[in-house]
């Protein structure tokens, strides 16, 4: 049987309100600039870039991250505002957060010393935030994004019990399994 990799990563994914309403500027950028990219996942806050593994191992990656989430507790993040990386990518910014900054650290290490795989660039400079265009985007028409996304307010706060860990499937991420967080006592 051949082996076959696919692609996964690890996020804090929002429900209800927060996710609606990413979700809603979402769906209103493709509708006004034809912006598309970011509909192919949930919203989310990435932990843990995008990697490969092989299928057939999902099974040891899923109890790899439930026992790495037995030591953490739930977190509450804040969601206010917009913001950029350059001209390819517009956000909603999450609020500065050292719990959410020793959590994302730990996932790395965590990763690269139980799973073996190597420590990249965005595992050591991390900068947390929920994508809403990318990819797509036109950098002559950027400026014109912006201020559209600008002149919103978001304004949220979720308290996140559980990691997430997405799958591609046709070319869209879906969750394959939700990893509980430690309670609060």
């Amino acid at each position: 049987m051949a082996k076959v990799i696919g692609k996964y990563f690890v996020a804090l994914v929002p429900e209800g309100e927060v996710q609606k309403g990413a979700t809603a500027i979402k769906e209103d950028l493709r509708e006004k600039f034809g912006l598309k990219y970011s509909l192919k996942s949930p919203s989310h806050v990435t932990l843990k870039m995008p990697f490969s593994w092989n299928e057939a191992k999902e099974d040891i990656l899923t109890k790899s991250l439930e026992e790495f989430a037995k030591d953490y507790k739930s977190i509450k993040l804040h969601f206010k505002g917009f913001g950029k990386f350059g001209n390819r990518v517009i956000f909603i910014k999450v609020r500065r957060n050292e719990k959410l900054n020793l959590l994302q650290c730990a996932l790395a290490e965590h990763f690269k010393r139980e799973l073996k795989l190597v420590k990249e660039l965005s595992d050591t400079n991390y900068y947390p935030h929920m994508t809403v265009a990318f990819k797509d985007i036109k950098a002559k028409d950027f400026e014109e994004y912006w201020a559209y996304v600008n002149s919103l307010d978001f304004d949220y706060e979720f308290q996140f019990d559980r990691l997430v860990l997405l799958k591609r499937i046709d070319n869209r991420w879906f969750p394959l399994s939700e990893i509980p967080l430690k309670k609060e006592v």
